[in-house]
């Protein structure tokens, strides 16, 4: 089979279409011919040599993939030859074909298309697992989202509205708040040329906010938050060390959690096939609703992986790139 191989760590054109040992099925496995994947910004930090695999994860790009189950490893009973599905990764997704763990696998949703379903896995799993799971989001509580118009923002946006809360969100262009507020958040903030703490303090502070900022926005994120709230921190992009200020903290009762997906254990209470359990059994039925989508900013052939990661790391995308074979 062809895979995307990184040459060496560097700039997007480090990326490699080349030939790849095909992926065979071990024990409580399914091989997946792929009909698509998707682009996150791990999958950048990987190729800048900022992000390994996990240990005995592929080498291979991608955390999620949508396409045709093509194999069954032993004690695999729940999925066919056949089946349409999309897939949590921790790698491997850049490739014709790969091997996942079978709890790892979530049906294609009813209504969505085939390669669409590709951007679902990684964005719904974080989520959910995050904004639901951890930080428990209740209906009438505020949710802020920072990033409103990427992946991880559109699908938090819709969570939040589709489960009762109300929704601020952050985000840069124009054409990007407004597919924000298109969404559900109100209001939408311009993280260029507007503070967001006085206004969401107007709103009687946060409940929870999922933050992909990191210590660029510590601070101003707890004196976001309304007593009682939570910060769930996702990403790095604005740093990885600040001062904590843990006074802040005290005085209103404030819950810090900082989770990634990638790197969790198949099984557990934090395991992602709990993860994947909960997003099928609660957040799929919101999806085959068509109350929760995913916004699809361009559909890119797989070989030309490159000419995805350049367009992420040029800025203003707004939902997935989708990687398409």
């Amino acid at each position: 089979m062809h895979a995307i191989a990184i040459r060496e760590p560097g700039e997007p054109d480090v990326l490699e279409w080349t030939e790849h040992p095909d992926p065979r099925p071990g024990p409580g496995e399914v091989v997946i011919d792929v009909a698509a994947s998707a682009v996150n910004r791990a999958d950048l930090s990987q190729r800048e040599g900022n992000y390994p695999p996990p240990k005995g994860a592929s080498e291979v790009v991608g955390l999620e993939c949508s396409g045709t189950i093509a194999e069954l490893g032993e004690g695999v009973e729940e999925w066919q030859v056949g089946d349409e599905v999309c897939a949590l990764l921790a790698g491997g997704g850049y490739a014709e074909r790969v091997a996942v763990p079978a709890e790892q696998v979530l049906p294609k949703p009813a209504g969505v298309d085939l390669v669409e379903a590709a951007g679902l896995p990684e964005v719904c799993c974080t989520v959910w697992s995050n904004v639901i799971m951890e930080a428990g989001l209740r209906s009438g509580q505020l949710l802020l989202v920072h990033g409103g118009s990427g992946g991880i923002g559109t699908c938090a946006i819709q969570v939040g509205r589709a489960l009762g809360a109300r929704v601020a969100a952050t985000a840069g262009s124009e054409a990007s708040r407004r597919l924000c507020a298109e969404l559900g958040a109100d209001p939408v903030i311009s993280y260029r040329d507007e503070d967001f703490v006085p206004i969401v303090k107007e709103l009687g502070g946060a409940d929870v906010i999922l933050d992909n900022m990191g210590a660029s926005y510590l601070d101003r994120n707890l004196s976001a938050l309304a007593p009682d709230g939570h910060l769930a921190v996702i990403g790095m992009q604005g740093g990885r060390k600040a001062e904590l200020d843990l006074g802040k903290m005290l005085v209103k009762r404030l819950h810090l959690s900082v989770l990634g997906l990638r790197g969790r254990p198949l099984s557990g209470p934090h395991g992602k096939a709990a993860i994947v359990t909960d997003v099928r059994e609660r957040l799929w039925p919101l999806v085959e609703a068509g109350r929760v989508r995913m916004p699809v900013h361009a559909r890119v052939p797989l070989p030309e992986a490159a000419r995805a990661h350049a367009m992420l790391e040029a800025g203003d995308v707004r939902g997935k790139i989708l990687l398409v074979r």
